[in-house]
Parts: C-alpha cells; structure tokens; sequence
C-alpha cells in the first residue's frame, strides 16, 4: 500500500513535489498558511489538512518545505507539535538547505519520540524540480532511507543516501558552493564578453559548447543576458541565506574558503540594493555595476 504523505509548505519547491506525488498516486495530504497555494493542489487531487496538530496521525511521512531550520523547529514544536505527541514509526523529511548541526539535533530529538528524521535535501531549482530533473541528497538512518526511496524517486531523476543525520544538508552545502562560484565565474565572464564589444547571448552560445560549460549556463544564462530577474527559481535572499550557512560550516572546519566569501559579499551588495525577492541571476548587476555598463 502506497505510503500516506503530508506537504508541509507549498511554495515554489513544495508544490511542485506534491504535484509529483499524487501525479504518482500517492495518497497527499497539503498544509500551508497561503489558502491559494492549498486550493490549487487540491484541484489537482491533494487533500486539504484539516489542522496542522493532527497531521501526523493521518500519514506516515511528512515532508517539510520551509526557508530555514529555524522555521522546521518552529513547524515542528508549535504547530505540528511533533515533541509533544509523537507517533511512532512516523518519518519526517526535511527538504529544505538546512543548518547541519540543528538538522542533526532534531532527528536526536525527534528519535526519542519513536519518529525518523532525514534531511532530505534537494539540488536543483524549482523550474528542474517541476521536471522531474533534480536529486535528493539525503542524511539520516539507512532502513528510512530505503522507505522513503520510492517517494524521492517519484520527485527525482535519483536520489543519494550520504550518511548520517546531517549528511544531507553538508552534501547540499558542498554543491550549492560549486554552482555558486559556478554563476559568479558565468556573470564575470559575460560582463567581460560585454566590455569587449561582444553580442552576449552568442557570447553565451559559445561558452554553453566551450570546454568551460556548466548547469550554471543553462540555468542562468539566459536570464543574465536578458536581465529577466522576475518569476524567480529562486530567490536571491535565499542564496544569500544558503551561502552564509556555507561560511559557517567552513568557519566550523577551519576550512578556507575563500571564493565563497567574495561570492558572499557580492551577494550582500545586492541586497543592500533591495533586491532580495529577484532570482539569483542578479549577481550579474554587481559586475555591470564594477564595469560601468549603464544600456
């Protein structure tokens, strides 16, 4: 019998993962506190959860679509109240780009109740999500890995298991570094094609079939070159969150990393210019803003 699945927080990622599950037949169940964001995963063969505090007994794994692991805390204690009740045999998958250590310490917590918690972290955008093109990348015990693998699979082209609790949101760290400074090196490099007088978007042709090509290409540089910032993937306060969790692992491992922290305060440049609700492409606006490009 297919797994009972409760999403909770159905913004750009959890829509679309609900939307992937009950496209697979999964009995789901949706929360969220925008009724329009509900209602429409409802059209589509959701069912609405009667109250947050009683999600836990209708399902047998709740998946978390939250901005940060001080929200899943509070999600967890105050409205799924999940420290109070428990319910065991309950598995609990964290989506979001998570603090490590407080995903570490909630699975503990969340252990004691009878409950598995896996932080079940995702790498790619809402736009690759929709298409079925993202991974998991997924920390906590091996036998909820393994039951929770249909259900990732059933979202993903592929799904990791990287170890222990914590895992997951250190490998999400890891990767959203490279693509990070993969975007920066991309906005430099077109910044640099502009001032020398060249057509970007074949500037851009180019490097998407050159020796330097990546994902990053793909996935930004058409917005780039175009300056399309609106209808993010994603946002760009919440590359600046994930890079600053970036820092603080590195901090924790005395492991240098210096790119990043440039990346980091270019970032910083752009939210002080309030552009926090634009998609990441934007890092583009802090090179043209260096080199004086004004058209």
């Amino acid at each position: 019998m297919s797994k009972r699945i409760a999403v909770v927080g159905v913004g750009l990622m959890g829509s679309s993962l609900a939307r992937h599950l009950v496209s697979a037949g999964y009995p789901v169940i949706v929360h969220d506190l925008d009724p329009a964001k509900v209602e429409a995963l409802v059209k589509l063969g959701a069912k609405r959860a009667r109250a947050a505090d009683q999600i836990a007994a209708e399902v047998d794994v709740i998946m978390l679509s939250l901005p940060n692991s001080h929200v899943v805390n509070d999600v967890l204690t105050n409205s799924l109240k999940l420290f109070e009740t428990g319910h065991k045999g309950l598995i609990v998958v964290d989506t979001s780009t998570s603090d490590p250590d407080m995903s570490a310490q909630m699975a503990a917590r969340l252990r004691e109740r009878g409950i598995e918690m896996l932080d079940g972290t995702i790498s790619g955008t809402s736009e690759m999500l929709a298409e079925k093109n993202a991974i998991f990348m997924v920390g906590g015990a091996a036998p909820a890995f393994k039951e929770c693998e249909p259900i990732f699979l059933a979202a993903s082209k592929e799904a990791f298991h990287m170890g222990a609790n914590g895992a997951g949101a250190n490998t999400k760290l890891v990767v959203n570094l490279v693509l990070s400074l993969n975007r920066m090196a991309l906005a430099e490099g077109l910044t640099l094609a502009a001032k020398a007088g060249l057509d970007q978007a074949q500037a851009l042709k180019v490097l998407k079939k050159s020796a330097a090509s990546s994902s990053a290409m793909d996935q930004k540089g058409d917005r780039m070159v175009q300056r399309n910032f609106l209808k993010p993937a994603s946002t760009l306060s919440t590359s600046y969150k994930d890079s600053r969790l970036i820092l603080a692992l590195g901090a924790k491992l005395d492991c240098p990393l210096p790119l990043m922290s440039l990346y980091v305060q270019a970032l910083a440049s752009e939210v002080a210019k309030g552009k926090t609700g634009l998609d990441p492409a934007t890092i583009i606006d802090f090179y043209r803003d260096l080199a004086n490009i004004r058209s």
